[in-house]
C-alpha cells in the first residue's frame, strides 16, 4: 500500500509540475526514431521542497534512497507508456531508465560532501551536494550507457559522451595565496563523473555546485568519486558595502577627483611598508585589483605589472599581501605549471587529462608569478603569447597518448600577471645594455617583446621616488621586534578587512566613460602613437595600449568608488602609462617626471592641496600635447 501511495504521488507530481507532458513528449521522439533502443532513458526534473509537500515519504525516498525512488517512477512511466500506447517498439518495464535531476538539495549541514571535514560517510548512495573549483578535465569519451564500458563502436545508439572533472573546495585556494607561513599543507581534489546532457558544461578555473551521489572512495588516497547529477555555476554574493571609516574618509575627500585614491596608495599595507612609501606601487596594485571579476563573464580589461626592483625580498612580501585581498589571488610556485599541461588519464578511461595551470586556477584575479628571469626562455614566450593574445592553446599529441589524430583545445585566460625583475641578479650584472635613451630602463634580462605584453613597467629601484630607504629600515626594525603589532594609526583605522570589502565593493561597479573623457584618451592614444613612430620599427604603441588606456581609466575611477570615468581618471592612467613607455622606450615630447603622480615626499592636508594643483596643470599640459599632436581630436576645455 505504502508502494502504491508514492505511486499515486509520483504521477501528480509529474501532471503538477509538467514532467508528464515532457516524458510524452520524449516518448513520441523514440517512437518515431528509425532506430531500435534496448534502453530508453528519461531525465526527471525534481524539486525536492515540492514533492516533500505533496508526500513526505516519497520525498524521503528521493533524498535518502535515490535508486529505489528512481524505481516508483520507473514504475509510473512503464504504466503511462503502456497505457497511452506511447512507445510501440517497448517490451519491459526495465528498458525503461529513469534518471531523478534534482533542482537542489535542503540547506542543511547534512546534505553537503566537505572535504575539509573527516571522516564522513560517503558510502550510503544518497544525493549530496558539494561546491568547487574546475582543476582538471579530461577529453570527452565514449561508454555504453547500459553496462557503462568503453564502447568500440561509434555508431552504436546506446553510446554517449563521458568526462571526469576534478574539483578543490574554494577554501583551498589559501594554499596558493603565499601566506602559509611555511607550513606544511595538503588539499584532496574531489572527483566528479559528468555524463550525457551534462559532458561540457564545465570550464576549467570556474567555480560549480554539484549534485550527486558518491559511487566510491580510494581510501588510501581519501579520494572521493562523485557521478554528478546537476550542475549550477556558482553566483558570488554581492559584497554589502564599505566600511564606515571609508565612508568618512570618501566624503571627507569627494571635493577632489585625486584624494581619496592618493590616501588609499598612502596607507595601503602598512603591515609590509610605511604609509607614505611605494606609493606609485601601491596605487597601481590598488588598481589591477579593482578590475579582477567575480562574475562569470569575458574579463576583458587586465591590468599586467611588471616592477623592475632592487629589493624583490619586500616586493615579493606587499604582492603576496595583495592578492591575499582577492578570491581568485595565486601564487604562483616554481614547482609547478603556469598554463596547462596535458598528461594520461588516471581513471582508465582513455583520456587525456588537462591540469590547470596558476593561470587558469587564477580566472577573474591575480596570477603572481614572482621573478620573470628564474623562468626558462621556453615559458616565457609562453607567457609573452598569452598575454598578448589572452589565451592559451594545449596541444594533444594522438601518437602520445594512443590516438589517431592530434587535437588542440584554447582556452581563455582571464587574468592579470603580476612579476618583478631583480635589478641585482648576478646574470644581470654580466649583461649591461648600451646606446640607453633618456629615462630608459635597462631589462634586458627578459625579451623585449616580453616587457612590451605588460601594460605597466615600474621602476622601485634605489634612484627612484618610490624607494625612501630610512623609513623602510625603520619599519623592518619595529617589525622585528615586535611582528604582530600595529605600528602606525592607518593600521587600525583601516584594517585589511575594510580593505578587502573596499575591493570587493568597487570591482563590481559598472562604470562608463563620460564624453570628454573618452575624446581625451582616444586624443592622448592617438598622439601617443605619431610621436612614438618611426620609419624603421613603425609606431611602438599596439592596439593594445588603448585597451589598457580604458582598463587604467576605468580602475581609477571604480577606486574612487564612481559609476562615471570623468577626464581626472584618464589624466591618471595617461600618466602612469606614458611613466610606464618612459621605462620602455626613453623620453618623449610628453615628458612626466617618474614622480608625476605622487610630486612631492611630505604626506599632510597641505601635501593633496599642492598635489591637486599639480595634477590640474599636468591635465592642461596633456591638453595642449593632445590638440598639438593629436589633430583631429576634438578636447573640450571645462569651460565647455
Amino acid at each position: 500500500m505504502s508502494n502504491l501511495k508514492m505511486k499515486e504521488a509520483a504521477l501528480i507530481y509529474l501532471d503538477r509540475s509538467g514532467g508528464l507532458q515532457k516524458f510524452i513528449d520524449d516518448c513520441k521522439y523514440y517512437n518515431d526514431s528509425k532506430q531500435s533502443y534496448a534502453v530508453y532513458r528519461f531525465n526527471v526534473l525534481i524539486n525536492p521542497s515540492d514533492i516533500v509537500e505533496l508526500d513526505a515519504e516519497l520525498g524521503n525516498h528521493i533524498l535518502h534512497q535515490p535508486l529505489k525512488a528512481a524505481q516508483v517512477f520507473q514504475s509510473v512511466c512503464y504504466i503511462a507508456v503502456k497505457t497511452l500506447s506511447l512507445i510501440g517498439q517497448l517490451q519491459t518495464e526495465t528498458q525503461i531508465n529513469i534518471v531523478l535531476k534534482l533542482t537542489h538539495l535542503p540547506p542543511l549541514p547534512s546534505y553537503y560532501l566537505d572535504l575539509c571535514e573527516f571522516p564522513r560517510d560517503y558510502t550510503s548512495q544518497r544525493f549530496y551536494t558539494m561546491q568547487g573549483i574546475v582543476i582538471a578535465m579530461t577529453t570527452v569519451t565514449k561508454y555504453t550507457q547500459g553496462a557503462r564500458f568503453l564502447c568500440s563502436d561509434e555508431a552504436c545508439p546506446l553510446s554517449k559522451d563521458k568526462q571526469i572533472v576534478e574539483i578543490i573546495t574554494a577554501e583551498s585556494l589559501h594554499a596558493f595565496q603565499g601566506y602559509c607561513n611555511n607550513q606544511p599543507f595538503r588539499f584532496q581534489s574531489l572527483t566528479v563523473f559528468l555524463r550525457d546532457e551534462s559532458v561540457n558544461k564545465m570550464n576549467i578555473g570556474n567555480e560549480y555546485k554539484v549534485i550527486g551521489i558518491p559511487t566510491c572512495v580510494k581510501t588510501s588516497q581519501t579520494a572521493v568519486c562523485v557521478e554528478a547529477n546537476s550542475i549550477t555555476f556558482c553566483i558570488p554574493k554581492v559584497p554589502s558595502g564599505i566600511s564606515d571609516n571609508f565612508r568618512c574618509l570618501l566624503s571627507l575627500t569627494s571635493s577632489s577627483c585625486w584624494k581619496f585614491t592618493a590616501i588609499l596608495a598612502n596607507i595601503f599595507a602598512s603591515q609590509i611598508v610605511p604609509p607614505g612609501t611605494y606609493n606609485l606601487l601601491k596605487l597601481c596594485l590598488l588598481m589591477s585589483l579593482v578590475q579582477t571579476s567575480d562574475r562569470n563573464k569575458e574579463l576583458e580589461n587586465f591590468l599586467d605589472i611588471l616592477i623592475v626592483t632592487s629589493d624583490t625580498l619586500l616586493i615579493d612580501r606587499l604582492l603576496n599581501f595583495s592578492i591575499s585581498l582577492v578570491p581568485r589571488g595565486i601564487r604562483h610556485s616554481v614547482s609547478t605549471e603556469i598554463f596547462p599541461t596535458v598528461s594520461r588519464n588516471k581513471y582508465g578511461t582513455g583520456a587525456v587529462s588537462i591540469q590547470a595551470g596558476s593561470a587558469l586556477l587564477a580566472k577573474g584575479g591575480i596570477c603572481f608569478i614572482g621573478d620573470l628571469a628564474s623562468h626558462k626562455k621556453d615559458k616565457l614566450e609562453q607567457l609573452q603569447s598569452a598575454v598578448e593574445s589572452r589565451s592559451i592553446t594545449v596541444y594533444i599529441s594522438g601518437k602520445k597518448f594512443g590516438d589517431d589524430v592530434d587535437q588542440q583545445m584554447t582556452f581563455p585566460v582571464q587574468c592579470s600577471f603580476w612579476s618583478f625583475l631583480d635589478m641585482d641578479s648576478p646574470s644581470r650584472r654580466n649583461i649591461q645594455k648600451t646606446n640607453m635613451l633618456i629615462g630608459q630602463m635597462d631589462c634586458s634580462l627578459i625579451p623585449a617583446n616580453l616587457v612590451e605584453a605588460f601594460a605597466l613597467l615600474i621602476n622601485c629601484s634605489e634612484s627612484s621616488p618610490c624607494h625612501p630607504l630610512l623609513p623602510t629600515v625603520q619599519h623592518t626594525l619595529k617589525k622585528a621586534i615586535d611582528p604582530e603589532g600595529l605600528l602606525y594609526l592607518a593600521s587600525k583605522q583601516f584594517t585589511t578587512e575594510d580593505f578587502e570589502k573596499l575591493l570587493a565593493f568597487a570591482k563590481n561597479l559598472n562604470v562608463e566613460f563620460s564624453l570628454e573623457a573618452e575624446r581625451m584618451i582616444h586624443g592622448y592614444y592617438l598622439a601617443s602613437r605619431r610621436i612614438r613612430t618611426d620609419s624603421i620599427c613603425g609606431s611602438k604603441l599596439s592596439a593594445s595600449a588603448l585597451k589598457y588606456l580604458v582598463s587604467l581609466s576605468e580602475a581609477h575611477a571604480r577606486l574612487n568608488l564612481r559609476n562615471k570615468v570623468l577626464k581626472e581618471d584618464v589624466l591618471i592612467a595617461a600618466l602612469l602609462f606614458e611613466t610606464s613607455l618612459t621605462l620602455k622606450y626613453g623620453a618623449a615630447v610628453f615628458c612626466v617626471a617618474p614622480n608625476a603622480v605622487f610630486p612631492f615626499e611630505q604626506y599632510n592636508e597641505d601635501y593633496l592641496e599642492q598635489r591637486d594643483v599639480y595634477l590640474t596643470e599636468c591635465q592642461q599640459q596633456l591638453q595642449q600635447f593632445i590638440a598639438t599632436y593629436g589633430p583631429g581630436t576634438a578636447i573640450f576645455a571645462s569651460d565647455e
